[in-house]
């Protein structure tokens, strides 16, 4: 047990901490849409209703989506753009391990099965972080859609309009497109935050900052 912990500590408090704040938001989530409820004379739900409800799924799903946007962008303009001095930034003038060509290794032992393989195999594998991203991104902003429209047209409801939107209707909304960009630009402004700040700035021990005695010009991590 102990070894399992060392060797996968980070990934378990990282889905540790979601799980957390997720049922946190469940629970208060549920609170904030029965009080809306009450406002409208309109009968509560119990806690597992709100969890099936679009207001839950709405709430949670455009979070998602800026999180997977954010990861699918930051790995794309990684691999193609770069940034002196900063620690998350391939070093510019040195070739990178990220960027050899993976064919020469199919001989390799435990070397992943697309790159033993090759071809078509190969040449989705060498961009499936990006792909995998881009994916769930895609889920991701759909689920907002769908569970949108459905909270807006019970809204709408509510205030005795009795025409439901499609999802496409919604997803031209601006109360979409807000609802998505407020979330986008804050995580875009997280990243450029990482970026610039590890150019100074230092965590000792954390692999997203240089070493404490690094110059700041230095650019990548070691």
């Amino acid at each position: 047990m102990r070894r399992i912990l060392r060797e996968n500590g980070l990934s378990i408090v990282l889905v540790s901490l979601f799980l957390i704040f997720w049922v946190g938001q469940s629970v208060v989530g549920h609170l904030e849409h029965n009080n809306e409820q009450r406002e409208h004379g309109q009968q509560q739900v119990p806690f597992a209703t709100y969890l099936r409800s679009a207001h839950f799924w709405e709430a949670t799903a455009e979070n998602w989506e800026s999180e997977f946007f954010q990861m699918f962008g930051y790995v794309i303009l990684t691999a193609m753009l770069y940034q002196k001095g900063s620690a998350e930034s391939k070093k510019l003038d040195e070739p990178e391990p990220v960027d050899k060509e993976p064919g020469a290794s199919h001989r390799k032992k435990d070397v992943p099965w697309p790159v033993r393989r090759g071809g078509i195999a190969l040449r989705i594998y060498q961009h499936s972080l990006s792909l995998a991203f881009l994916l769930l991104f895609l889920i991701s902003i759909t689920v907002h859609a769908v569970a949108g429209a459905a909270e807006y047209s019970q809204e709408q409801s509510a205030h005795g309009q009795f025409s439901p939107v499609s999802v496409l209707q919604y997803a031209g909304t601006s109360r979409f497109w807000f609802e998505s960009l407020q979330n986008w630009q804050s995580e875009f402004l997280a990243i450029a935050s990482m970026v610039v700040l590890s150019i100074f700035l230092r965590q000792r021990g954390s692999p997203e900052s240089k070493p404490v005695d690094s110059p700041h010009h230095e650019t990548g991590g070691e």
